[in-house]
């Protein structure tokens, strides 16, 4: 059962992504011109998809891959594109919207099936891989590890989701985006040292099962996450 913390941020959430900032998005991760600030957010996302890619198998026929927390669908259709079926499932009815008029035709043997819903509704079933690039960044550290042990109990293979680390730098930008009108801004970031979240990991029940693997931060201007691989023993 989510916390009151969870369902609080969620519903923020799913105002901000599928009322407010709607438009912003859109433009952000489609080829559209944007300001200097959003493009070197785009070019920070590229990277981290790109990463994420790089740490799943070139051959993904045959296997399940769940994209929690999908927005407009690229990293589902690079999955598919290796062959994988893919459940895409995002809070926002118009964003699974705009990822269902992208999804292109030449997806080969891959699927995707996009859905609207919570992340960790076990009725979206097992999955080989798990992937969730930055959708648990705005939860308090405590839900966001009970959403990935939730994540964890479905997954066969690997984990693979971000984290805000907490830097000087995050918490600067953090100060600026204080300074634009309240209706503007995208819910709070909620930044996470590496050392205390790999701590609180191992402490949970059933990581026992699990390792740490690969990790990368990317930094690319406003731009600030880090990667983070968790897979079976």
């Amino acid at each position: 059962m989510h916390t009151l913390s969870y369902q609080h941020r969620r519903s923020q959430l799913e105002a901000y992504f599928d009322r407010t900032a709607v438009e912003a998005w859109s433009r952000l991760t489609s080829d559209a011109p944007v300001s200097r600030i959003r493009a070197t957010v785009r070019a920070g996302r590229d990277r981290m998809r790109a990463t994420l890619l790089d740490w799943l198998p070139v051959d993904l026929s045959g296997c399940r891959v769940l994209d929690a927390g999908c927005g407009t669908g690229a990293f589902a259709v690079e999955a598919a594109r290796r062959g994988a079926e893919v459940v895409a499932v995002d809070l926002s009815p118009t964003l699974v919207g705009l990822a269902r008029e992208r999804l292109p035709s030449d997806l080969g043997a891959g699927t995707v099936e996009f859905r609207v819903g919570d992340l960790c509704d076990a009725d979206l079933g097992s999955f080989d891989h798990v992937v969730a690039m930055d959708s648990l960044i705005h939860y308090r550290t405590a839900d966001m590890l009970a959403t990935l042990a939730a994540l964890r109990a479905r997954c066969g293979t690997s984990l693979l989701f971000t984290f805000a680390p907490r830097t000087s730098a995050l918490a600067a930008m953090h100060l600026v985006g204080r300074l634009f009108p309240r209706g503007n801004r995208a819910p709070a970031i909620e930044p996470v040292a590496e050392k205390a979240l790999h701590r609180a990991l191992g402490s949970q029940a059933d990581f026992a099962e699990w390792r740490l693997a690969r990790t990368e931060r990317i930094v690319s201007g406003f731009y600030t996450s880090q990667a983070q691989e968790l897979r079976r023993a």
